[in-house]
């Protein structure tokens, strides 16, 4: 069953963009991605999911009930917002509680087991609270009643290192015992460790869908070389190879394809100095630019 349906889901905002005919769909069970710089539309889109917001046009569907007129599928959801904002005055404790009250289930124990795991002061103020830490309350509140889908908008900004592992251990437990996620953010690495497939937005559109088992069989690289002598503009024209920027002795390329055939081209300059990294997001959403042109 789909737990989330898409169809050409639109929404402006006057002369600003929004989004314009997403189409995604996500299976029971899943871990999937949405990916794209910031402003790219993936919080429009999750705030339409939600009945925050109307769509100026198309459709989505949670659980096969429409987002707009069932807002009561809203209880399966466990929502964490990319920014938190709490009552000051309010304790940890309180806040949580009071999210609970919501959901018509007993959800003490819960709670305790969440802050445990997230270091998290139940007795605090949420006015004391460092980003990091309303983070924190933000992860307990969306999972404190076991949703079946878990939306999550760049969740690990404000967290460090070590709470951000142990927060991808939640998750994945979470999804072990049955919970959808939907798992929105900006950065590569987070969502090919997590997610099964993931979808590109950019500018309000999807641009490319793609199973993750597919992005690391196919694995981008960016290499940037720089040469002894002037490098011959067209030693890198092959196939493969897109954003070729060249400035007489040096060059930068993003590279998809045969490493041991581009090996071989490298081996023909003569080097002062290489680089072979993974690119960020902004070059691999420009390799599909180019390969669409």
């Amino acid at each position: 069953m789909s737990v989330i349906e898409v169809k050409n889901l639109t929404k402006k905002y006057g002369n600003s963009r929004g989004i314009t005919d997403v189409n995604l769909q996500v299976e029971e069970g899943e871990i999937f991605g949405f990916i794209g710089p910031n402003g790219a539309g993936k919080s429009t889109t999750i705030r339409t999911l939600l009945g925050l917001i109307y769509p100026t046009s198309g459709s989505a569907t949670l659980f096969g009930k429409s987002c707009i007129q069932h807002p009561e599928i809203r209880r399966e959801l466990g929502y964490l917002p990319s920014e938190v904002f709490y009552y000051d005055g309010m304790r940890v404790i309180d806040l949580l509680n009071y999210s609970a009250s919501f959901y018509k289930k007993d959800c003490t124990k819960r709670i305790k087991e969440l802050a445990e795991r997230m270091d998290l002061d139940l007795k605090k103020k949420i006015d004391d609270l460092s980003f990091g830490n309303k983070k924190k309350v933000g992860i307990v509140q969306g999972l404190l009643h076991e949703p079946k889908l878990i939306i999550l908008d760049e969740p690990t900004s404000g967290l460090d290192p070590l709470m951000q592992q142990t927060f991808f251990e939640l998750v994945a437990e979470e999804n072990r015992k049955g919970a959808t996620v939907f798992f929105s953010s900006h950065i590569l690495s987070e969502v090919q460790k997590m997610c099964s497939r993931v979808a590109f937005i950019k500018e309000g559109r999807i641009i490319k869908q793609e199973k993750i088992s597919d992005l690391q069989d196919n694995s981008y690289k960016k290499v940037s070389l720089e040469a002894k002598f002037a490098i011959d503009p067209t030693a890198f024209q092959m196939d493969g190879v897109s954003n070729l920027e060249l400035k007489s002795s040096a060059a930068s390329f993003i590279f998809k394809g045969n490493l041991n055939a581009m090996m071989q081209r490298i081996a023909e300059v003569e080097l002062t100095n290489i680089s072979i990294v993974e690119p960020d997001l902004e070059e691999i959403f420009m390799h599909y630019y180019v390969k669409e042109e």
